[in-house]
């Protein structure tokens, strides 16, 4: 199997739309799903690639505290 076919291999597996996208219906499954999986393979290659993913990495001591009640 050719790389080329592994990926229309996993186009046509994911154009069966999952039940809410059906739901709402798509006009070409096929270039939904090679759209997701681009951006999925991308997002795997480089984790920061998400728009708006920020991963924060503090410890409790770097929280804001919290003072109790009057």
């Amino acid at each position: 199997m050719t790389h080329e076919q592994s990926d229309q291999e996993r186009v046509e597996s994911r154009a069966h739309l999952l039940p809410e996208e059906a739901a709402v219906g798509s006009d070409d499954p096929e270039a939904q799903a090679e759209a997701i999986l681009t951006e999925s393979d991308i997002r795997e290659a480089d984790q920061n690639a998400a728009p708006d993913t920020v991963l924060e990495r503090r410890t409790s001591d770097q929280t804001v505290a919290v003072e109790p009640p009057d």
